[in-house]
């Protein structure tokens, strides 16, 4: 099952993804939506062979986090992302005992947070 979702990453990345596509710094599984730029010094990375825990902030003057949710929703999945369902206003997805939280942390300016952790 495992390269199962290493042989679609692959796909995605080679075949589907556009050439200016981006990926949150430090997610290589992650998309970086269009209009949303990283703030890397809050980023947030521990991890070793056996669990990991990831975090990042994206903000943005001019976008409503719907649209962001609606991209989440849509590119994840086929990342190998399964949508869980939303927790409030957050978003949540599975992945091989992992967990990923799409995040609204403030309204104006959009502050996202993404979080990717080993679900124990």
């Amino acid at each position: 099952m495992k390269h199962t979702y290493i042989y679609l990453f692959l796909a995605v990345i080679l075949f589907i993804k556009p050439a200016d596509a981006a990926f949150v710094d430090g997610m290589d599984d992650v998309p970086l939506y269009d209009g949303l730029s990283q703030i890397t010094q809050d980023d947030f990375s521990f991890g070793n062979e056996e669990t990991r825990l990831l975090e990042a902030y994206l903000t943005a003057k001019k976008l409503k986090f719907a649209k962001v949710a609606e991209f989440y929703k849509e590119s994840l999945p086929q990342l190998g992302w399964i949508y869980q369902g939303n927790r409030g206003n957050d978003l949540v997805f599975y992945r091989e005992g992992e967990t990923l939280e799409v995040v609204r942390e403030a309204v104006s300016p959009l502050i996202v947070r993404i979080t990717v952790k080993t679900k124990p």
